[in-house]
């Protein structure tokens, strides 16, 4: 298994069955590591509350965030990621149901990489996973992460 993991961050069950059921359709072998909530989603990202003591510590190498979080919204979560040079070019894909300008703007002002629509039919969302996965885990080159403390 290749060990460059996903973080998503998606608080509805459905929508997170959906996308896991999307990236294996689509081949995407990474390990994933599923959040529920905002604060959850900033306590993996630098090892800390329940997280803390994590062996991986320089992972995830993407985040697919959804925008409509308990605790903290997505909005938030991404630029407490951008505002901390240890993960500040954590790669952010913006994952959600809103197609509200405001936040698509807010999205990539805050540093979001790629603002993705999640859409209503199957099918499509698989093919959205499926070139997701190519891009940003085949095609894509990271920077080197430090290791966050």
């Amino acid at each position: 298994m290749n060990s460059i993991k996903i973080l998503l961050v998606e608080d509805n069950c459905d929508e997170e069955e959906l996308a896991m059921r999307a990236l294996r359709r689509s081949g995407i072998t990474n390990e994933v590591c599923v959040v529920r909530d905002g604060q959850e989603a900033i306590d993996y990202v630098f090892a800390q509350g329940p997280h803390a003591g994590r062996k991986d510590i320089n992972d995830p190498y993407v985040i697919l965030l959804d925008i409509n979080l308990p605790k903290l919204n997505g909005l938030e979560v991404l630029k407490r990621i951008r505002d901390n040079e240890a993960t500040a070019l954590i790669p952010v894909v913006l994952l959600t149901s809103s197609d509200e300008e405001r936040d698509m703007v807010e999205g990539y002002k805050l540093g979001a990489n790629s603002y993705i629509n999640k859409p209503y039919d199957f099918s499509e969302f698989a093919n959205q996973m499926k070139m997701l996965g190519t891009y940003w885990l085949d095609i894509n080159k990271f920077p080197p992460i430090k290791a966050r403390d």
